[in-house]
């Protein structure tokens, strides 16, 4: 660092001050320079510092140097130092972009700050009175340190414009507009509104069925699960969590004022004139803010059509034949992700018709379906699935789908409906086609009644479907056959394939899913096991004498079609 050699004194009237006259008095500048800096500072209303390091007669290297030196701080290079775990709470936002320091940590009543003037008294006063605390001065390089308060201070509302179209135009309902969102955060609703719809139209876009919406001490974080598989989606500014939250709670029709228990609700995304998407909004508190998971319900999911679900063909044959058969009861079963509720909406569009009444009791009506009559249970209210029932049966129906059976109640009146003269749809959650057998006779049901009732039941699993970009797999005859493939199977002409990845799929190899099934009808021989109370056992082995796959078998199918990979069978059917 040159050194002057000149007077210390200047030699014009400007009263020098602070930084500017310790570097005159330690002859790192000489007067003329300091006064003319000086004054350019007052002329463009900025600080001294700024011109120094602007008009280049010391950088920002050795000025941090000589101020940590000559003034006894500890100088700290902010190249080290994570932002991302910087205290974002201490000193007020717009205090600390004003006056250009950074809190660093705090311990007791004192805060470490990051400043690059400690001899600016003032900014340091402003931040003790402030914090109500005592204040550590750190020196840091200047030009580091405004990269970082413009880092840290840009607000959440332009960080978020960043990430939404301009021209993005969609509709919610289900907004209340009477309803206030809290005004204390630092976000402007706007950007809010837009980045959450760019979000949920993403989500829409990737095929995915639940958003989930979760902060963290240090960050937030909102995830998808698109095929099955939960995907990291983006990790917006910590300081909208709760502007995020209030405005999901408000359109959903929640209460914003209560974050202490959990919350459920709904809403809608207009996405056009011909297209709707509703979602499925649940709040639950965490430690650090109130955790939101939205599921969507696609309506066209429901309007794909048999076809598009994966059934082989005598699976479907065996589906088709029960649901058009006046009465009786089809179930179901799988566990919760597995499509249980489109392969029952899917079955309800193909009864819809001008002349067939159908009612529905869910918890709740995931999809929309016209035509259809569609309740919500509410157990509060005392509006059970079993109250449902009893009341459809004196609303001449001829379709009845229960969301599911819990209790021995609803089952006594499903199967009661069953028998009277009416098609019954529902689910359970058993892990096989046999099981749901048993687990009806466990709950308490007589064993001649469901015998009398239940015509065919199916469990299912979804994996993930491979994309066009699978090669392949070379595996060994002998494991194969361990893995359930038969001499007949081996002797065919077909390959098996494993996922690859491109930029379709996202480099997982796996682009959609398809339904792998066990489709048992209830024969005269399954009903003499049933009504001699025997086990899932007896049920499962007569069942495969008669030709019925399990989801072990279904899947091992859809690996000699192409369809799925090895591993992603084994994974769904680990039985």
């Amino acid at each position: 660092m040159a050194v002057a050699t000149l007077p210390t004194q200047p030699t014009e009237h400007t009263v020098l001050a602070g930084l500017a006259r310790a570097l005159v008095q330690h002859q790192v500048l000489r007067p003329d320079q300091a006064v003319a800096i000086q004054k350019r500072a007052d002329a463009s209303q900025h600080r001294f510092i700024d011109e120094l390091i602007a008009s280049g007669p010391v950088n920002a290297a050795q000025l941090a140097r000589f101020a940590a030196e000559t003034f006894g701080h500890p100088m700290l290079d902010l190249a080290s130092v994570d932002f991302a775990h910087l205290p974002s709470d201490l000193i007020d936002r717009k205090l600390a972009a004003e006056t250009r320091v950074v809190a660093l940590g705090k311990r007791g009543t004192r805060i470490s700050v990051a400043i690059s003037d400690p001899t600016d008294l003032q900014t340091l006063d402003r931040i003790k009175f402030q914090t109500e605390s005592q204040i550590d001065p750190i020196v840091v390089e200047h030009d580091k340190l405004v990269k970082l308060v413009d880092r840290l201070g840009r607000s959440a509302s332009d960080q978020l414009a960043a990430l939404v179209d301009d021209d993005l135009e969609i509709d919610m309902s289900g907004e209340d507009t009477q309803t206030s969102v809290e005004a204390n955060t630092e976000v402007d609703d706007a950007p809010v509104v837009k980045f959450l719809q760019k979000v949920l139209i993403d989500a829409i876009n990737a095929g995915a069925s639940d958003l989930h919406f979760e902060p963290y001490e240090k960050f937030y974080r909102i995830r998808m699960r698109v095929d099955g598989e939960l995907r990291d989606f983006a990790q917006p500014p910590l300081a909208i969590k709760e502007k995020l939250a209030s405005r999901i709670k408000v359109i959903s029709r929640l209460d914003i004022s209560e974050k202490r228990i959990p919350q459920d609700g709904r809403m809608k995304l207009v996405l056009g004139p011909t297209r709707a998407i509703d979602f499925r909004v649940s709040t639950l508190p965490t430690l650090f803010g109130e955790k939101i998971v939205m599921r969507i319900l696609d309506p066209s999911s429901a309007k794909l059509g048999i076809d598009a679900l994966g059934y082989d063909p005598d699976q479907k044959q065996l589906l088709l034949n029960a649901i058009h058969r006046p009465y009786g009861m089809i179930l179901v079963t799988g566990p919760t992700g597995s499509g249980k509720t489109v392969s029952l909406y899917t079955c309800l569009n193909l009864l819809n018709e001008p002349g067939i009444n159908i009612s529905t009791a869910e918890d709740p009506a995931e999809i929309n379906l016209p035509g259809v009559n569609q309740v919500n249970v509410n157990d509060k209210a005392g509006l059970t699935f079993a109250a449902a029932l009893r009341s459809f049966l004196r609303q001449d129906p001829d379709v009845i789908m229960v969301g599911e059976i819990r209790d021995l109640e609803t089952a006594d009146i499903s199967i009661k409906a069953a028998q009277t003269g009416h098609m019954v749809l529902s689910t359970l959650h058993t892990n096989d086609a046999p099981t749901t057998l048993t687990r009806l006779a466990n709950m308490g049901v007589p064993s001649f009644n469901i015998a009398s009732s239940v015509i065919l039941i199916t469990a299912q699993r979804l994996a993930r479907r491979l994309c066009t970009c699978k090669v392949p797999l070379e595996v060994d005859e002998d494991a194969l056959f361990k893995l359930g493939f038969t001499d007949e199977d081996l002797g065919g002409d077909w390959n098996a394939f494993r996922p690859a990845g491109c930029e379709r799929c996202g480099s997982s190899g796996y682009k959609g899913r398809v339904g792998l099934y066990q489709v048992m009808p209830i024969t005269e021989e399954i009903q003499r096991i049933i009504l001699a109370n025997g086990n899932a056992l007896q049920i499962a082995d007569q069942a495969r004498l008669e030709g019925v796959r399990d989801l072990r078998r279904s899947g091992l199918l859809k690996v000699m079609q192409g369809v799925t990979s090895i591993e992603e069978v084994l994974g769904v059917t680990n039985e």
